[in-house]
């Protein structure tokens, strides 16, 4: 049973909701959020990103930044920006990139869930941005981005949400980025119960992406039940922003690897350290591969493809038998050095919606020798690892279309 609550959702007034909504904080550097937000003083970004309405030093100071972007919400409900919805409600949120389309329901999920194991993890999180984004979840005093949940499909269910489509929305714009965004209001409480009560047949939600947001909204739980003495456990802190999606529906992109030097090897030495684990196919023009296992590979301004030898993998290890940890086990880290991932300077991660001309450049440039690009991940492979209640390699999935911030805030008092 996964227990998901309607909430009176803090939202752009529909005249302003293109202006307002914007990509999430963490895709985008400070640079870039200060270009995107420029000429634009509604943009959400001022307030997920809010060291960009500051200089330094004060934009380097966390205290500030918190402090700025608790202002800068006050701000846009004060103006009537933003408003504050009467009753509690779900929403239903559509996203259309091209051909693609995926349609989620915006709720609150419980904390108590996610401690107890049912909202499935796959990915570690990094203390340092679990900290700072518990910090600014406390101090504007609520969840500002919603985390990306993931179910496995269900015909009820899906028949339900395509139900609530079929009435005019509440929002519909197309993003600069050429995305449609379209969100419908849930508000008559008898449908209010029935998404509740469809979305308790869910065994298990699955965390495809916000593992951070998702942490710090557990650490906000956990310090508001310290410090208040007649805590209840149906305070709006027990809950968290999210935005639940039917596996079907959803889009992994390839998440590709550019690393700087072949480790002290000429190009020969390489490819002869690389043969002994891969099968390496000249002139792949596909650049990028059709199966799991194949991989495309930019070296010297030419593209090979790097076929797995079937004695690198076991099936039955839902850790080991993913493209990420093979290219990792068996070439990254014995052939190029890459010993973590996660630290190593050398190693750059390129999400698929970029393509394959971005890892062209990266190495035509010179400040990269060789890429590679790979298969993407399936959600089955996340939910196998989740399941398992093991870890995902970093980097392992690269979600298209990304959420807005902006539509949904989740006030905790």
């Amino acid at each position: 049973m996964s227990v998901v609550i309607p909430f009176r959702a803090l939202r752009p007034a529909r005249s302003f909701v293109k202006d307002v909504a914007s990509l999430p904080y963490d895709v985008l550097n400070r640079d870039e959020a200060r270009a995107l937000a420029s000429g634009n003083p509604l943009s959400f970004l001022r307030v997920e990103k809010s060291e960009i309405d500051l200089e330094p030093p004060e934009g380097d100071v966390p205290e500030k930044i918190f402090a700025k972007a608790r202002e800068n919400l006050e701000n846009l409900l004060s103006q009537g920006i933003m408003i504050q919805e009467e009753t509690p409600c779900f929403y239903i949120y559509r996203q259309r990139m091209g051909a693609h389309e995926q349609t989620g329901i915006v709720g609150c999920a419980s904390v108590a869930e996610y401690e107890s194991g049912r909202i499935k993890k796959h990915e570690l999180t990094r203390a340092d941005k679990e900290l700072e984004r518990t910090r600014h979840v406390d101090t504007v005093n609520g969840q500002t981005g919603p985390v990306f949940l993931a179910y496995r499909s269900t015909e009820d269910l899906d028949r339900l949400v395509e139900g609530f489509k079929a009435g005019p929305p509440e929002y519909d714009f197309t993003a600069d980025d050429g995305i449609v965004h379209t969100v419908w209001a849930v508000s008559d409480s008898t449908a209010v119960r029935n998404l509740a009560e469809g979305l308790k047949t869910l065994e298990a939600l699955y965390i495809a992406d916000g593992h951070h947001r998702a942490a710090a909204a557990c650490s906000v739980c956990r310090l508001r039940r310290q410090n208040n003495p007649g805590h209840r456990g149906d305070e709006p802190y027990n809950y968290f922003l999210s935005v639940m999606f039917p596996h079907s529906q959803l889009r992994i992109m390839d998440y590709n690897r550019a690393v700087r030097d072949l480790h002290g090897l000429d190009r020969e030495a390489f490819l002869g350290k690389v043969e002994e684990k891969f099968e390496i196919l000249p002139d792949f023009s596909r650049k990028s591969p059709e199966a799991f296992h194949s991989f495309g590979m930019y070296l010297g301004g030419k593209w090979h493809q790097l076929v797995a030898r079937e004695n690198l993998w076991n099936e039955a290890d839902p850790i080991g038998r993913l493209d990420v940890s093979i290219l990792q086990t068996h070439l990254l880290e014995p052939v190029l050095g890459i010993m973590d991932p996660r630290t190593d300077q050398r190693i750059d991660f390129i999400g698929g919606i970029r393509g394959m001309a971005e890892l062209e450049r990266l190495v035509d440039s010179g400040n990269f020798a060789v890429a590679f690009s790979l298969f993407p991940t399936t959600l089955e492979q996340l939910m196998a690892v989740a399941d398992a209640g093991l870890v995902m390699p970093p980097k392992s999935t690269w979600f298209e279309p990304k959420l807005r911030s902006g539509l949904f805030v989740h006030r905790l008092a």
